[in-house]
């Protein structure tokens, strides 16, 4: 598969692969994956777009460093973005949506954005508590790595054992486990991480908000306040899924998309 390669702005690399042809279409993941967890989309979307997959620092062939900020996350993206020959449509899921929305400050090369529940805490609208990220920190020093995937996907993403068993039971799990040491602190970045609406009200490029019926109510709420904050802006919410509707409800994900980006001017 044909790999590009940015570098960011602390000199770390960052590749993605990239298949497909017509107008760029950059895939950010979140965590416990890597470009890999887009598999279930890439058919259809290569079918119209040149899609560009990034591994995040840390995870399949990007780089990392050893001083962690989520600031860098957003410059890394950022980086693949303005390392295109054309404006982008801006992807990003959980994680890599919030990485998404804040590089778009940052670069004058996207030409749309799609976010499925950003993953941001507001005030009553907690994701997961503190004690969470303790119990993964030493299952990871423990060496458990699917008990580090298990519990961030039941406790931070709210997906249900049958969706762990469906995660389970895919190519891209090997990525997950592989992701694992780098969860506690994205999960730690998200917690510090503070979204202010007034940011973003003049990020005027078309940006579509997506969230599940099923997801839990933090994201859902984060949902809202992205599609709140930006002024051109449209939120949609898919019936009957949650957090891994990449996964559990593939068509109705595809479908949204290509009718919000076949109607870009």
């Amino acid at each position: 598969m044909p790999q590009g390669q940015a570098t960011s702005n602390d000199g770390t690399s960052v590749a993605y692969r990239r298949t497909g042809a017509g107008t760029a279409l950059v895939l950010v993941h979140g965590a416990a994956c890597d470009h890999s967890r887009w598999a279930p989309v890439l058919p259809a979307f290569e079918e119209r777009f040149t899609v560009c997959a990034v591994d995040r620092r840390g995870r399949g062939g990007s780089g990392d460093a050893e001083d962690f900020a989520i600031e860098r996350e957003f410059e890394d993206v950022a980086a693949v973005v303005d390392s295109l020959e054309q404006p982008v449509i801006l992807v990003g899921h959980s994680y890599g949506a919030l990485c998404a929305l804040d590089a778009a400050l940052i670069t004058r090369n996207v030409r749309a954005l799609v976010l499925y529940d950003p993953s941001f805490e507001q005030v009553g609208a907690e994701l997961y508590p503190w004690d969470v990220i303790e119990r993964l920190e030493s299952l990871m020093r423990a060496g458990d790595r699917d008990g580090v995937v298990v519990t961030t996907a039941r406790q931070v993403a709210g997906v249900s054992a049958e969706v762990v068993d469906f995660m389970r039971s895919q190519p891209s799990y090997g990525a997950r486990l592989a992701a694992a040491p780098t969860i506690p602190r994205e999960l730690r970045a998200i917690k510090t991480y503070r979204f202010d609406p007034e940011r973003f009200r003049d990020l005027a490029i078309p940006t579509l908000a997506l969230t599940g019926s099923e997801s839990p109510a933090g994201y859902r709420r984060a949902a809202e306040a992205v599609d709140d904050a930006l002024p051109d802006s449209r939120l949609v919410v898919l019936p009957g899924q949650g957090h891994g509707a990449v996964d559990t409800g593939t068509a109705l994900y595809i479908a949204e998309v290509l009718r919000f980006t076949d109607a870009l001017a």
